[in-house]
């Protein structure tokens, strides 16, 4: 079942819609163009990875199916999907604290590394839709 016609895709209120966690095999798009950004997708049931302009924005172990990604310098929100838990990477402002929403409860608050990394998880039933907001202190 493919969840998406596409591997990534322009939403109509400006986001974008990305990954397929039930390919079996490794499937990637490069050079997708969006608001003047380059975006490269690689996905399937392992991983899911998405850069901007060769920069990491996301990675989930296992694979995910990433619905509507909004990212400001304050905050980034978006759904995810998978047939199981999930951790998600996200590349933020380095050694900054974050508070962290999963399905509108606050799970508390981190700090990135160095490298500007957040990692977290998400649990996560086939069929169900979780909505994820990470909001800078």
């Amino acid at each position: 079942m493919a969840l998406f016609e596409a591997i990534i895709r322009k939403e109509a209120d400006g986001t974008i819609s990305f990954g397929d966690y039930t390919l079996e095999q490794k499937t990637k798009v490069s050079d997708f163009e969006h608001n003047g950004d380059l975006y490269k997708v690689k996905t399937f049931k392992e991983i899911t990875k998405l850069e901007k302009n060769g920069i990491f924005v996301y990675e989930s172990v296992p694979g995910t199916s990433v619905n509507g990604l909004f990212i400001t310098d304050k905050e980034v929100r978006f759904s995810v999907q998978g047939e199981e838990d999930a951790q998600i990477t996200l590349e933020l402002e380095p050694e900054k604290e974050y508070k962290i929403f999963l399905d509108d409860t606050n799970v508390g608050k981190m700090k990135t590394n160095l490298g500007g990394k957040l990692v977290f998880s998400v649990e996560l039933e086939p069929q169900c839709v979780s909505n994820v907001r990470v909001v800078k202190c």
